[in-house]
């Protein structure tokens, strides 16, 4: 397997190796005896009660000990003679104290043939009491359960029982099977998981948003009273609305939010099931974050915040079942730099026909390149550029005039003094603005005209045309609409490549430079039959058309986020190219909420495509709703009425084979819920979508699971080794994606 670079150490601040030994115990050659048969088959709940352990010679008793580990028990990133074992330990009695267990595993839920035991495990009140052991020397492909003892009062108390496994060796020619999920907001009911936990699976790849780092906001999560959140730290964390709600800013609401979520069964017999893979996207540190900095305020306030930043990666590693590659000794240090002070990505094998690489697209992130205060009058690209990279002058080029020197700056003035009353900094009063702008802030200053005239049209009519920020579709002073949602795609593209040029790509990153070259070279030189990449956001261009379907200023063709890699294109066209050139090329993605299955490709050229697994969220509100929500609530489209029956027309626009806005996309559902199972071996990678609709998500069904599953909807994707085809399962007739047609043929 391939290792990520390593930074130096001046620049990684690495970890004090005392930490490591209180929190992550490397057992090396644990087990002391072989599993009974290959697999082990049972859902990995059983309790371990009244069970007995050889301690010598003396056998002794051990009972159910679940409300001392109310989050029950994990594992993750499984390989060929390695896994993580986590639990977390929580005694009434003893809330500060470092407390001590034993780790038992046998080949059996009931315990009754003991395999392996390691004496004693540190669970330390710094570190939350949570537990990590890296299981090592064992054997490649063995499956065996786990549970860890806590002895209080001389009784032996056991946490529930779990199902961990190691990858196959790297020669053996076997079929995986693997589930994906994301989004997985905890104010709605876990019904996804309670599905998923009754499936086969090897492992679970999680793709991000664990967590979300707000309790209670209205704008998406749901107010179910058995599903609220309340930070017992609220003096850390950001308070909203007077209160009303709250995101995650301290050590203790970031711990806070993983012990609640991971009280869920659902999500519980999940980890119990098998182990996970896990990477992060944006909520377990803040919403559409980059780096350090998040975006709540709409470009109002600088909300970078290393210190927050770093303690949603200690929460992150304290609870997540994670193996830093490369670093089998590595232990999170407070004090390290960021970024490089969690170092995420990496890479598995999983025998002959699987090379899954996760990668880490928001610690090295550039900002959005439209950033939420660009003024909207500012002109990025003069006319000069805009004929000589087009040779015409497109529809939204817009006439602008140099505020310096117009009318002796008397103007310049005027808006300068304004600034305050109507919201805008002053500053932003310079250079090549665009007048049909301009005029509507002169009318919004002076509706009357008494003092202040609009520029005449006779002027405007002579004026040069360019490209600025109201031409990608910036409106407002402040916030996301035009900058990261909804932003006009021609003049965007046309700005963001110019730029991309001029800066020789540094403009836009998403991986940076270490993590890019490690993910091209780790799939570019496997030899694994399949090359999938762990990818949180969609590569896949998501673009809308309706210049011919809704009114002006709106008859646009719109890219629906810049949170994806749409907001970075040149960097995908860059990244795309060359995992194009890799055989059996697939990533899986999360962070939509929705269920899309695609072809993307870069450079305009379908040749140089891959194929993209997209699933939908686990109870994080559906694309759809999410576009429903911005269509209802902003004042740019109080004008636009027609606005929320297109968001209802969405997939029929992503999809539909006369705009051609994205050839790539072979099906799309934006509406629905779930997840995405992989079967994958020498031949073939079938992709099966377990789908269902958001009233199933507002009560718990744990009591009638049977209605729960008999809800769920499939559709079944794949693609056969050899080929860059996408194949659709109609009632078993296979039919391939063409992008000429837009159709199944």
């Amino acid at each position: 397997m391939a290792r990520p670079p390593r930074p130096s150490r001046s620049d990684a601040g690495l970890a004090r190796r005392g930490f490591l030994r209180a929190t992550m115990v490397s057992a090396a050659g644990l087990l002391i005896g072989a599993c009974k048969g290959d697999d082990v088959a049972d859902s990995g709940t059983g309790t371990g009660s009244d069970t007995g352990t050889d301690t010598g010679g003396e056998e002794r008793v051990v009972v159910d000990g679940f409300e001392y580990f109310p989050q029950s028990v994990a594992s993750g990133d499984p390989r060929p003679q390695s896994v993580i074992l986590w639990t977390r330990v929580e005694d009434p009695d003893a809330p500060n104290e470092d407390l001590e267990l034993e780790l038992e595993l046998a080949s059996d839920p009931e315990f009754t043939d003991i395999i392996g035991q390691l004496a004693t495990v540190a669970a330390t009140a710094a570190h939350d009491h949570c537990v990590k052991v890296r299981l090592t020397d064992v054997s490649p492909g063995q499956a065996f359960y786990y549970r860890f003892v806590y002895t209080k009062d001389n009784t032996y108390l056991a946490s529930r029982v779990g199902q961990a496994r190691t990858a196959p060796a790297p020669e053996d020619d076997v079929a995986a099977r693997f589930a994906v999920v994301s989004c997985q907001d905890f104010s709605r009911w876990y019904n996804v998981h309670l599905a998923l936990a009754e499936q086969d699976f090897d492992f679970v790849v999680h793709l991000g948003d664990y967590i979300y780092e707000t309790t209670g906001d209205p704008d998406f999560q749901a107010p179910i009273p058995e599903r609220a959140i309340e930070f017992d730290d609220k003096a850390g964390a950001i308070p909203f609305n007077g209160g009303e709600f709250y995101a995650a800013a301290s050590l203790d609401n970031y711990r806070q939010l993983y012990r609640t979520y991971r009280t869920d069964r659902a999500l519980q017999s999940v980890h119990e099931r098998a182990p996970m893979i896990v990477t992060w996207d944006d909520h377990e540190f803040s919403n559409d974050c980059h780096g350090s900095t998040a975006t709540y305020f709409g470009g109002t306030v600088d909300e970078d915040d290393v210190a927050r930043r770093k303690a949603a990666n200690q929460a992150w590693f304290e609870y997540m079942p994670i193996d830093v590659q490369g670093d089998p000794e590595f232990d999170y240090d407070p004090a390290a730099a960021f970024p490089g002070d969690l170092i995420i990505y990496r890479d598995f094998v999983w025998g002959k026909n699987l090379h899954l690489a996760m990668t880490d697209e928001r610690t090295w992130r550039s900002d959005h390149p439209i950033r939420e205060d660009a003024f909207p009058a500012t002109v990025v690209v003069d006319e000069a550029a805009v004929l000589a990279e087009l040779g015409e002058l497109p529809s939204y080029a817009r006439p602008y005039f140099d505020i310096d020197t117009w009318d002796d700056g008397s103007l310049r003035d005027a808006l300068i003094a304004a600034a305050g009353d109507v919201g805008y900094d002053p500053a932003w009063i310079t250079g090549d603005l665009d007048a049909l702008f301009v005029n509507v802030l002169i009318q919004t200053i002076d509706p009357g005209g008494a003092s202040l005239a609009p520029i005449p049209d006779a002027d405007i009519q002579m004026m040069p045309r360019g490209v600025s920020y109201a031409s990608m579709g910036k409106t407002g002073f402040y916030g996301s609409f035009g900058a990261r949602a909804l932003v006009v795609k021609p003049a965007y593209d046309l700005w963001t490549r110019l730029r991309y040029q001029e800066t020789g790509g540094a403009s836009e990153q998403v991986l940076g430079e270490v993590q890019e070259a490690w993910l091209l070279d780790t799939l570019g030189s496997s030899d694994r039959t399949w090359k999938v990449w762990g990818n949180e956001f969609a590569v896949s261009q998501v673009a809308i058309d309706v210049r011919d379907l809704a009114p002006a200023p709106f008859n646009q063709l719109y890219y629906l986020s810049l949170d994806l890699w749409d907001g970075h294109r040149n960097r995908r066209d860059a990244v795309l190219g060359q995992l194009a050139g890799i055989e059996n090329m697939i990533a899986i993605t999360g962070d939509i909420h929705a269920f899309y299955a695609t072809t993307p490709f870069a450079n305009g050229d379908p040749e140089q495509r891959i194929i993209e697994l997209i699933t939908s969220s686990i109870t994080t509100q559906s694309f759809k709703e999410i576009l429903a929500g911005i269509v209802a609530t902003n004042p740019a489209l109080a004008s636009f009425p027609e606005a929320a029956l297109l968001v209802e027309a969405l997939d029929s626009l992503l999809t539909s084979s006369s705009l051609k806005t994205n050839p790539h996309f072979g099906y799309a559902n934006s509406d629905l819920y779930g997840f995405v199972m992989i079967d994958l071996d020498a031949t073939k990678l079938d992709a099966t979508y377990h789908q269902i609709g958001r009233d199933y998500l507002f009560k718990d069904y744990a009591g009638n699971l049977s209605a729960l599953l008999g809800a769920f909807a499939m559709e079944r994707f794949r693609v056969n080794a050899g080929e860059r085809e996408l194949y659709r399962d109609f009632s078993g007739d296979w039919r391939r994606w063409d992008r000429d047609t837009q159709a199944w043929v």
